[in-house]
């Protein structure tokens, strides 16, 4: 599980910590036409997130009037690619066609957002009685509480399964709220899994009717489409780290979370249609763009990449607002494709950019140095204003001192401070990170040396003290991306015996294997890369928690931060449970079930190179280590129907599989990796030679 650990923290650390990255300004317009500037621009973009391939698109005031598609290079840059426009996934770019069919049925008054979710959908309960103050606006603006993903099996290869949307009901019967509705805005995906189904429960039809009938067709969408749709030919490769061959397509059974597929000019006319009374009234497009973020917990200084709005990832984005424009931003993230949507409604504007490979992040921007292109040639000005405040070293008051301590997010931080003013930034999930050192300022924050980050310590009005960051990151072609949110929260003490804190961090910092995951899960290909990590041995975290889990007895660990913005998102307790053999077994309150790797039986080879696996009535996945007798030979499986292999070396390397290269055998490594999963009853039969 370590290893789990301490790849997400690194990614996040290189985002959420990405502060002291100052480069060279660039503009992307410098008299050039606006397709010049879009090219260049969406190069920026796929440099930084490393690309294969991207695809933009501009509309304006009813037609496109710039779009391209270009290809990553193997030397380096990109170069155009020609013929039709390629279909991308959207992400959670869906998530905004989820909330207008929402507010569609809000307008015609077949719901009311400020109603609880219960009305619409009596089948929805949970273990926990708040979830009945839960309102379908909360669902829009990430207030809900709910602990964020419940995704097991939502993200397959080749196979439209709606497994994880059918059974989200039955998921959130069994966990609680990792906070009041309504007390602030974290990211939640199964809010909007939720919307999309009360939006059929409202409505009357599926989701995928609602959605064609009252949206595709009114906006004119003619290349959006669902996992189920046939779109092979046009959808862009995507491809698994250092292999070259593309994989199967796309699809997330999360349609109204992240699950609509598109090209870059129906989503930028997607865009387009909010800017006017297409789909919805202005009230509702007003709405939508209100400050939702601000009903609840929320840092006051600015500006941030999030403001929440209904729907939309941020309703005052840089450097628009600071000058007076409305832009409203969407970004969306799969495990292989990248999109990001920015709308400027008072000049009929709107640009997307979409991509295989890459990150939303830089998409968006990428999307905006368009937008402000076209400002510019109508010589609109937008100036970029990004700098701290003026501020000079000055003695830290004492009281200070009382706010070291451990701080948690997604990751954990620890955090020093000296009596001469000096905080040290520690990361125990991440020891090869190197610490950072920030010096105390008149206006109460700690800088860091060439003060181009700020850190604050904030008690706030709940009672618990936050971690502040404020900074500017300047990104070549790409413009200013800014950092002002919470990145943390003080962990409260918990004082637990220290044999118990050595069992947790012990346990936690062994391997772990998904074993209720569908066959076409791309966990198992994601499990690959995590499986090459070495894991170092036992998790180091705070005092009474593992990460930012607070650890409760031998058995269970609790969801502990609240953290607006996205630094408490995808929260899950964690249950330990051993079976009859003694083996240990790890659930999440999410839906996930785990088993140790140190659990894992032989395969058998059979007495005349022949044996068989079948997956019992539980469902579960069968896992088998490579062991003598099977190392270096190749493996022959005769496939039952709806099922798939997955093969691994012994340095976790994924070799062989069914479900991306319709592999029918494998060469098996000595302490490899073999899993076996598909439905009860599914049997593989096996030949060795």
């Amino acid at each position: 599980m370590k290893q789990n650990t301490k790849t997400l923290s690194a990614l996040l650390l290189a985002l959420v910590l990405s502060l002291s990255l100052i480069l060279p300004v660039s503009a992307a317009e410098s008299g050039t036409a606006l397709d010049e500037a879009a090219r260049a621009t969406v190069n920026s973009a796929m440099t930084y997130g490393q690309a294969t391939q991207a695809s933009w698109a501009v509309w304006q005031d009813g037609k496109i009037i710039s779009s391209g598609s270009q290809i990553a290079k193997e030397d380096g840059g990109a170069e155009p690619l020609k013929g039709e426009s390629p279909v991308y996934g959207a992400g959670s770019v869906s998530k905004i066609y989820t909330t207008v069919a929402v507010m569609q049925l809000a307008e015609a008054g077949k719901l009311e957002l400020d109603t609880p979710v219960v009305k619409y959908l009596p089948a929805f309960k949970m273990a926990d009685p708040r979830y009945k103050d839960i309102t379908v606006r909360m669902l829009l603006n990430h207030s809900s509480g709910l602990m964020g993903s419940s995704f097991t099996s939502g993200m397959l290869f080749d196979d439209p399964s709606p497994i994880a949307t059918d059974e989200l009901l039955n998921c959130l019967a069994g966990q609680r709220l990792k906070a009041d509705p309504g007390a602030f805005s974290v990211y939640c995906n199964d809010g909007f899994t939720l919307a999309e189904l009360v939006v059929e429960a409202v409505s009357g039809v599926s989701f995928e009717e609602y959605l064609r009938e009252h949206i595709f067709d009114p906006a004119g969408l003619k290349e959006t489409y669902f996992p189920s749709d046939q779109f092979e030919s046009r959808r862009a490769d995507i491809f698994q780290a250092g292999d070259k061959r593309p994989l199967p397509k796309d699809c997330l059974g999360v349609v109204g979370a992240g699950g609509l597929y598109a090209t870059a000019e129906d989503v930028a006319a997607f865009g387009g249609s909010l800017t006017k009374s297409t789909l919805l009234k202005k009230a509702s497009l007003d709405a939508m763009a209100a400050p939702e973020y601000a009903n609840g917990l929320w840092p006051e200084e600015g500006p941030d990449a999030l403001s929440y709005g209904l729907g939309w990832d941020c309703v005052e984005w840089y450097p628009f607002s600071e000058n007076g424009i409305t832009a409203l931003v969407k970004g969306g993230d799969t495990q292989y494709y990248h999109a990001g949507l920015v709308v400027l409604p008072e000049y009929k504007l709107a640009a997307a950019v979409l991509s295989s490979g890459g990150v939303s992040t830089y998409n968006e921007m990428a999307a905006s140095q368009m937008l402000l292109s076209v400002l510019r040639e109508k010589e609109e000005v937008v100036e970029l204003r990004l700098r701290l405040p003026a501020a000079e070293k000055a003695p830290m008051p004492k009281e200070l001192l009382d706010y070291a301590g451990y701080y948690g997010s997604l990751t954990v931080y620890q955090v020093e401070l000296s009596e001469d003013g000096t905080l040290t930034m520690r990361y125990p999930a991440t020891p090869d990170f190197p610490p950072r050192t920030f010096y105390y300022y008149s206006d109460g924050t700690f800088r860091d040396g060439g003060g181009t980050s700020a850190l604050r310590l904030v008690e706030e009005d709940n009672g618990e003290t936050y971690l502040y960051q404020w900074a500017f990151a300047d990104l070549s072609g790409l413009g200013y991306l800014p950092t002002s949110n919470y990145a943390a929260m003080k962990l409260p003490e918990n004082n637990i015996d220290p044999a118990l804190q050595e069992k947790w961090e012990s346990i936690m910092g062994g391997a772990v294997l998904p074993m209720n995951e569908r066959y076409s899960s791309q966990v198992y290909a994601s499990l690959g890369a995590l499986l090459q990590v070495d894991s170092g041995g036992a998790v180091e975290s705070a005092p009474g928690y593992i990460g930012s889990l607070r650890i409760e007895d031998e058995t269970h660990a609790r969801f502990a931060t609240q953290v607006p913005g996205t630094g408490s998102r995808d929260g899950s307790d964690i249950e330990l449970r051993r079976d009859a053999k003694g083996n240990l077994w790890f659930y999440q309150s999410s839906g996930g079930v785990y088993m140790d790797m140190n659990a894992v039986p032989t395969l058998s080879t059979g007495s005349e190179g022949k044996a068989a696996s079948t997956i019992q009535p539980d469902g579960y996945a069968r896992w088998y280590k490579v062991g003598d007798s099977a190392g270096g030979k190749t493996m022959t499986v005769q496939m039952p129907k709806d099922a798939g292999f997955w093969v691994y070396d012994a340095k976790g390397k994924l070799t062989a599989s069914s479900v991306l290269w319709d592999d029918a055998s494998a060469k098996l490594s000595k302490d490899g990796l073999i899993v076996f999963a598909g439905d009860p009853g599914a049997r593989f039969e096996l030949a060795f030679s």
